[in-house]
């Protein structure tokens, strides 16, 4: 949309630490809940509820029991940010 992703996306466990240095990141919970570990203090989420990460805030999504989560965020935009790891989905283009 506009050069922008809407993104479903499943996650169970810590994702990687990272930070997204030209772009805030948006976080929907849908089902579950989602823990952001940041330096300032963690944001916990649960359905229905969201949080817009600064851009250049390092930050750590994290889900024990897991969750489903809607992100929007520009096309360009790579899941793990500046920290490549063996999360780092394929940038797919439609």
């Amino acid at each position: 949309m506009n050069d922008y992703d809407v993104r479903v996306v499943k996650t169970t466990g810590e994702f990687t630490r990272h930070s997204h240095p030209e772009t805030d990141e948006f976080f929907l919970v849908l089902r579950g809940s989602l823990t952001i570990r940041m330096e300032a203090g963690d944001v916990m989420l649960g359905p229905g509820q969201l949080y817009v990460v600064p851009r250049g805030v390092p930050h750590q999504p994290v889900s024990a029991d897991g969750a489903e989560v809607l992100l929007i965020e520009p096309s360009e935009t790579v899941n793990t940010g500046d920290t490549p790891s063996e999360l780092t989905a394929e940038r797919r283009h439609v």
